[in-house]
């Protein structure tokens, strides 16, 4: 009865738009954009470039490159990098198996650490977010033989993360939840675990650990390869989250996925160390209840006796660093960090002086620094003294004395390349070319010398090319997107317009306004806000937006006004405060700062139609829509979620135990952070999209909201997408689809055009 319910709301609302769609589609001006020229073709794509590998320590480099003699396939392509000249290295002619009539299709590919032998990535498989299951083959360089790794009876697109040993004579890899070496010169494949099942995963990670930690490759080889160390969960006491199919046969079935959510239990982790001859399993003796703290991070302390571990306690506000001795398991505690909120995992750690301390970024002085520690922890040194957000590290040169990092510390919407002394003295430089605000990204070579930029604003689509650095010299252009740059050159448009708005004494938001075109501002317009407004991400960035761009500009083009802000508790680079201070009240501030942004932006300009204001967004930003216009139904008049949570009990407890706290000990910033407490204030119009095959945020999160709505008899507009997961591509013309929703809700609820 739920379900009809649902379903008829969904036809009262949304029945015309099969007959409505052409009207979106049907302008051939080069200059007006339409949902068929972005979302049903290739007009707008951006021009494919790598992926690209370092070699000879920045000397040289491997790419990707179509094949003239194979159209459809791909070589591999060595350029030196002073001079820009290039030779085929590896053709697809090479890359024919024996028996086969077609060369392999590269998804990505490795060199061994001598360089002659090349490891090829084919025939992948989704697991979750990315491919990272396929097949993979072993290229070698000086007899031009081609073997497939796994063995005869390897089943298809089985294998993860296969990987080099250091001396180049073993291949490790996971199949099936177990970890496995191939000794290369004669193929004898050794199995180093055997307990591998849906529970026990051995080499590779549960659902929860690679969506919240970052984390699927979970095994590392030796500096010496005789040892490979793994980690281990034990998903056995993971509930079972059960997904739907009612489409793909006469009869339904269950997908289960092993989902923990809000207090539940986590899987049990540890990490082992087993040597290449499948002897005994080392397990580290990490105190503590596996299932109640996690091994966030794991890697060889830059020799091959030891291991570093990052060990969070279950609240994430405490990160210890451990040294783990790989031969007797004992575990040493060498540094703790600390915070009232909560602490990150820690990517940026790289080993100096010959192993005698190591690189740690830590917020426990308000800004993200980087720190030195060394081996024993006991002398901590901070290099980058400066009150600003160091946002990542790009690479250390040791023996040069520099820090290469992003930081962006005048302008939180933009990225910039730095860098600075290792030893602390001195002002950071900035190397990112001071005529091309926005925002700067790079893969730099091992000696620093080189770069491979990517630069974009939020005008302008991306440019690649090679630089020499520190002087940020170019060299040469490697996917320039002319084309794509005349296309968007060509658009009707205002440029983005950045603004800042002060929502309380001394609090200041970065946002951004697309305007029409034809903007008249002695005229009122409707306004779409885009928001997000998490601590997984901003919204408001000086940098290309593909997509959501070209439809945004498509909606000013019709009439709209198109206002992103981001409230405090996104990850600016703006010091730890502005991004913790939502710590334990997440959907509570957030929405007092877009709603007192709204106020602003309706003082300062006339142009707003305060009549005619909307709102959208996806994932945690279809949350902060719905929090929008149930806490204030009196600003929004409409609103477009996509995929929301709408109680935060409902979602993973990695992500919203970080952020909210133990559950147990906050119920009431639960209960207050949750949409679907304040359902029973909708005044406005809402569109509530989301696939029922999302493994990310269920489908659960918006039967939940509907059974709220329905009980206090609101009104609203759904659109179920079969078997589509968090991202909704799958299957013909789906993104399409989905734009066509949003845009046919947007126009019948939020008229567009001024007045």
């Amino acid at each position: 009865m739920k379900c009809k319910t649902s379903i008829m709301l969904s036809a009262l609302a949304l029945g015309i738009i099969v007959f409505s769609f052409s009207g979106y589609c049907q302008v051939s001006d080069p200059s007006l954009l339409t949902l068929e020229r972005i979302f049903s073709g290739n007009e707008f794509s951006s021009e494919y470039f790598g992926p690209a590998k370092w070699i000879d320590n920045g000397n040289g480099y491997t790419t990707l490159e179509s094949s003239p003699s194979h159209p459809g396939f791909r070589d591999i392509v060595r350029y030196e990098s002073a001079s820009d000249e290039q030779e085929i290295l590896v053709s697809a002619a090479a890359l024919i198996p024996q028996g086969q009539a077609q060369p392999l299709q590269i998804s990505n590919y490795s060199w061994s650490p001598d360089k002659s032998r090349l490891l090829i990535y084919t025939n992948t498989a989704r697991v979750w977010r990315q491919n990272t299951r396929g097949d993979y083959w072993v290229l070698n360089l000086a007899d031009k033989s081609l073997t497939k790794l796994g063995g005869k009876d390897a089943r298809p697109s089985t294998l993860m993360f296969a990987k080099f040993s250091p001396d180049n004579q073993y291949v490790g890899y996971v199949r099936e939840h177990n970890i496995f070496v191939e000794k290369l010169s004669t193929g004898k494949i050794t199995q180093l675990t055997f307990d591998g099942s849906t529970d026990i995963i051995n080499g590779t990670f549960d659902w929860v650990y690679e969506e919240e930690f970052g984390i699927r490759d979970g095994f590392r080889w030796s500096p010496d390869s005789r040892s490979i160390a793994f980690w281990q969960l034990d998903a056995g006491g993971i509930r079972d989250f059960y997904m739907i199919n009612n489409t793909d046969s006469i009869y339904s079935f269950l997908i289960p996925v092993q989902y923990p959510k809000v207090g539940m239990d986590n899987s049990a982790c540890k990490v082992g160390v087993v040597g290449i001859d499948a002897g005994a399993i080392t397990w580290m003796q990490v105190p503590g209840d596996p299932r109640d703290n996690y091994i966030a991070r794991m890697d060889w302390a830059n020799n091959a006796t030891e291991l570093i571990i990052q060990r969070l306690n279950r609240k994430q506000n405490q990160n210890q660093v451990m040294l783990c001795n790989s031969k007797s398991g004992e575990v040493t505690t060498i540094y703790t960090d600390k915070n009232d909120a909560w602490v990150d995992v820690v990517n940026d750690l790289y080993w100096l002086s010959n192993g005698k301390k190591f690189t740690w970024v830590s917020e426990k002085d308000g800004w993200r620094h980087v720190y030195t520690i060394s081996r024993d922890g006991k002398d901590v040194k901070s290099i980058t003294p400066w009150e600003m957000d160091i946002i990542s590290i790009q690479s250390i040169h040791e023996a040069s004395g520099w820090l290469y990092f992003i930081a962006s510390p005048e302008n939180g919407t933009q990225r910039y390349l730095y860098r600075s002394r290792l030893n602390g003295k001195g002002q950071p430089v900035r190397l990112s070319p001071a005529d091309m605000p926005g925002t700067h990204s790079y893969q730099l070579s091992p000696d620093t010398k080189w770069a491979f930029h990517t630069y974009s604003n939020a005008n302008t689509p991306p440019k690649i090319s090679l630089v020499n650095l520190p002087k940020h010299k170019h060299i040469s252009t490697k996917a320039g997107n002319a084309s794509l740059i005349e296309k968007v050159s060509e658009l009707k448009r205002h440029d983005v317009e950045f603004f800042e708005v002060e929502v309380e004494d001394g609090v200041k938001l970065d946002g951004f306004m697309l305007k029409p075109y034809n903007f008249d501002p002695s005229k009122k317009y409707p306004v779409l806000f885009y928001v997000y407004g998490e601590p997984a991400g901003q919204t408001v960035l000086d940098r290309w937006g593909w997509s959501n761009y070209l439809w945004h500009t498509m909606l000013t083009q019709q009439g709209y006004i198109i206002i992103s802000l981001d409230n405090r508790g996104t990850p600016s680079p703006k010091g730890s405060a502005w991004r913790k201070v939502v710590y334990g009240s997440l959907g509570v501030m957030s929405s007092q700062d877009q709603a007192n942004g709204l106020k602003a932006i309706m003082k300062q300009h006339d142009f707003v139609d305060p009549d005619r204001i909307g709102i959208w967004g996806w994932s945690g930003g279809g949350s902060m829509t719905l929090n929008m216009l149930f806490r204030y139904p009196d600003l929004y008049k409409t609103g477009m979620s996509v995929a929301p949570v709408s109680n935060q009990l409902l979602y993973d407890n990695i992500y919203q135990e970080r952020y909210m706290g133990l559950p147990w000990e906050n119920k009431e910033g639960y209960k207050n952070g949750s949409p679907v407490t304040y359902a029973k204030n909708l005044k406005g119009n809402l569109l509530l999209v989301h696939g029922t095959g999302d493994d990310n945020v269920h489908y659960q999160n918006t039967e939940v909201l509907i059974n709220e709505l329905v009980k206090h008899n609101k009104i609203f507009s759904l659109m179920s997408y079969p078997n589509r997961s968090h991202g909704i591509y799958e299957r013909p013309n789906t993104s399409r689809h989905l734009r066509e929703i949003l845009t046919h809700y947007l126009k019948n609820n939020l008229p567009a055009g001024p007045k």
